[in-house]
C-alpha cells in the first residue's frame, strides 16, 4: 500500500525555524516587521520543508484575490497572444495571477464585470474591448467599492481611465503613404467592423494620406470588412467585382489581409504582381505567409506590460496612479514582399 506524504504546514516551518507560527506568518505577509536574521531563518525553513503558501486561503483572509481580469473582444484573434503574454509576465513578477474573459456582450456587460469583483475572484480589470458602454463602466467606477480599471488597445472616447494604445490614425497614414511612395495612385481600404474605434481611426489615417498626396477617396473603394480572415475573403469578392480595380490595398488588420490575399490567389490575382497589400498588427503569421506581408507592427509586448503595470499600481494605491494617464505608443512599418512599385 502506498502512503501519501502529508504536505508541510506552517507549523512545520515554525518548528524548523524555532519561532512561533505568528512569526512565520508575519515574515511572509509583512517581512519588514521582522529582523533580517528571523526572515532568513524562516526562508531557510520554507526551503528545507518544501512549504508552499496557500495563496487562495491568504486571499480570502485579506479579501483580495491577487488576480487581475483581462477582457478581450475576440479571444480567437491571434493578435492578442503577445499582449497576453506580456500581461501575464508583468502580473506574475508582481505576485498576481491573470484571468481571461471573452467579449462582454449582451444587454448588461457591466453586470458580468461586477460579478467577478463581487465574488472576490479578481482585484482589477484590463479592458481590451472598446464596445463596452461608457455609462456601464462609470457605474463600476462610482460604486461603493470602485473597480480598478485600465483600458488598452481599443480606446473608449472620453473615459476617465488609464489608457494604453497605439497611434492608429498615424500608423494607418504611414501604411498608406508607403503605397503612395511606391507609385500607387488607386488605393482601396478594407475597413474593420462597424462601430469599432480602431476602424474609425485607421480609416481616418488612410483618408489623411490620400488627401496629403492630392488623391481622391473613392467611396466604392472603401470595402466593408472586419478583423477576421473570412471578412478579408468577403472583401475580396467585392474587390474582384469592381469594374476599375485599384492597384493597392490597405487593410484594417493582418487577418483580413491574409483572407483577402487567399481569395485573390484563388481567382488568379497575384500579389504584388497585380495588387500590393499592406496589413496592420504584424501577427506571427504575417512574416510566414506567401508573400510575406508588409504591415504596421504594433508594440504588443509594451502595450500588455504597461497596461498591467498601470492596473496593479492602481490596485496597490501608488500615488502616481491617482491621475489617469493616456499612453500612446508608436507602430513600425515592416516592409516585406506583399508591396512593390507600381509598373
Amino acid at each position: 500500500m502506498s502512503l501519501v506524504k502529508k504536505a508541510p504546514t506552517i507549523q512545520d516551518v515554525a518548528r524548523f525555524a524555532q519561532v512561533s507560527t505568528a512569526t512565520v506568518s508575519r515574515a511572509l505577509s509583512m517581512p519588514e516587521r521582522v529582523s533580517d536574521d528571523t526572515r532568513q531563518r524562516v526562508s531557510d525553513a520554507i526551503e528545507a520543508t518544501g512549504y508552499t503558501l496557500n495563496q487562495s486561503a491568504r486571499s480570502l483572509r485579506q479579501k483580495t484575490a491577487r488576480t487581475i481580469l483581462v477582457a478581450l473582444p475576440d479571444i480567437r484573434n491571434t493578435f492578442f497572444a503577445n499582449i497576453l503574454d506580456a500581461v501575464e509576465r508583468e502580473a506574475s513578477a508582481r505576485g498576481y495571477g491573470v484571468l481571461v474573459a471573452n467579449r462582454f456582450s449582451g444587454d448588461d456587460p457591466g453586470r458580468r464585470i461586477r460579478e467577478y469583483f463581487i465574488s472576490n475572484r479578481v482585484d482589477g480589470l484590463v479592458l481590451f474591448d472598446g464596445s463596452v458602454d461608457l455609462e456601464q463602466l462609470m457605474i463600476l467606477r462610482t460604486a461603493p467599492s470602485p473597480v480598478p480599471l485600465v483600458v488598452a488597445c481599443e480606446e473608449i472616447p472620453d473615459s476617465p481611465f488609464h489608457t494604453v494604445k497605439t497611434d492608429n490614425a498615424y500608423a494607418a497614414e504611414r501604411a498608406t503613404r508607403h503605397l503612395i511612395e511606391l507609385g500607387h495612385r488607386r488605393i482601396a481600404h478594407i475597413r474593420g467592423p462597424d462601430g469599432n474605434v480602431l476602424t474609425s481611426e485607421r480609416q481616418q489615417g488612410f483618408a489623411a494620406a490620400l488627401a496629403q498626396a492630392g488623391l481622391p477617396l473613392h467611396p466604392e473603394w472603401l470595402l466593408e470588412g472586419g478583423f477576421a480572415m473570412e471578412d478579408g475573403r468577403a472583401a475580396a469578392a467585392a474587390f474582384l467585382a469592381l469594374p476599375d480595380r485599384p492597384t493597392a490595398v490597405f487593410t484594417a488588420n493582418d487577418e483580413s489581409a491574409i483572407g483577402f490575399l487567399t481569395a485573390l490567389r484563388g481567382a488568379g490575382v497575384e500579389c504584388p504582381r497585380d495588387v500590393s497589400v499592406v496589413g496592420f498588427d504584424d501577427i506571427a503569421l504575417a512574416q510566414h505567409y506567401v508573400p510575406p506581408l508588409t504591415t504596421m507592427r504594433q508594440p504588443c509586448a509594451a502595450v500588455g506590460r504597461l497596461a498591467a503595470q498601470a492596473l496593479i499600481d492602481v490596485i496597490e494605491g501608488e500615488p502616481h496612479s491617482r491621475v489617469p494617464r493616456r499612453m500612446v505608443l508608436s507602430s513600425d512599418l515592416i516592409i516585406r514582399a506583399s508591396t512593390a512599385p507600381r509598373h
